[in-house]
């Protein structure tokens, strides 16, 4: 599996690279991001994928980038930009959808990390140190995501993947996106924000002003749509475990993946894998 996988990895980032490399560079961009993807896809750190000796037999011809050249490319703005677009590239082949869901997943870390961009804040057992996975998801996979420290509030989080969205339809999430400012704001955007009630135990809805896409929110709870998509929640709980379960996938943070930037990028090398992954698999099941 794991070579079929990497045909598809290469074919996707060669084509999108389209042979670029910058002034006096002796590696293209190609060649710099197949290199980091080969480590993530092994769950290793960079250093190891520049040597051949970790490479399959037919592409040790190559020259690879030792890692200082790695780690200086990696970090320029025109390798972020390519490792986003074979992202969107992945996503726009995903079929349209009426419904999508919101959540968050940690991204747990020791709590005696040195990590100074790391948060400490409230986990799925409690208090834990680290980032969390905010996204926003259908059933083929994630369509928006960000990367915040742990202790990051979900709502404001939220906001600015709400603010992102350009579709229409339902957006599905736990008590915790019961917001008044995330129903206006997905209001605006002719997306209507589904949540349970937060304090179940209320009798009312007070005396101050709600958001009447709030109120329509409630008033769908009633009926058996509104059910029907309040149980259709633990979708991107499987799109979660899909992306973690997979051999390949997003497993706990290594060592060697500390601060933001390196969190994010880790993080969108595995969702390409995941992506091409799915996308080997339908193919093969047709």
């Amino acid at each position: 599996m794991e070579n079929e996988l990497w045909k598809k990895v290469y074919q996707i980032v060669q084509t999108l690279s389209n042979n670029k490399r910058p002034k006096r560079a002796i590696y293209n961009d190609a060649d710099i991001i197949l290199t980091y993807l080969w480590a993530v896809l092994h769950d290793r750190p960079i250093y190891w994928s520049c040597k051949k000796c970790n490479w399959p037999i037919y592409y040790r011809r190559r020259s690879l980038p030792n890692p200082s050249t790695m780690t200086r490319r990696l970090r320029t703005q025109q390798i972020q930009t390519l490792l986003k677009n074979i992202e969107q590239h992945l996503v726009n082949l995903l079929p349209d959808s009426i419904c999508r869901w919101i959540d968050a997943k940690p991204l747990t870390i020791s709590r005696f990390s040195k990590d100074k961009q790391a948060g400490f804040g409230y986990a799925e057992k409690g208090m834990a140190n680290g980032y969390k996975l905010h996204a926003v998801a259908d059933k083929s996979g994630f369509v928006a995501w960000t990367i915040k420290p742990m202790n990051y509030h979900e709502i404001t989080a939220a906001d600015e993947l709400i603010n992102g969205l350009n579709w229409e339809g339902y957006l599905i999430g736990d008590g915790a996106y019961d917001k008044n400012k995330l129903y206006d704001l997905a209001g605006r955007k002719s997306i209507q924000l589904i949540a349970p009630q937060r304090i179940k135990k209320a009798k009312g809805l007070g005396h101050r002003r709600h958001s009447p896409y709030r109120l329509r929110s409630l008033s769908l709870q009633k009926h058996s749509l509104g059910q029907a998509l309040l149980q259709s929640r633990n979708i991107i709980e499987t799109i979660f475990g899909q992306l973690t379960n997979l051999g390949c996938g997003l497993s706990p943070l290594p060592n060697w993946v500390r601060t933001q930037f390196r969190v994010e990028m880790w993080v969108r090398a595995k969702i390409i894998i995941h992506y091409i992954w799915r996308q080997k698999d339908k193919t093969n099941a047709a």
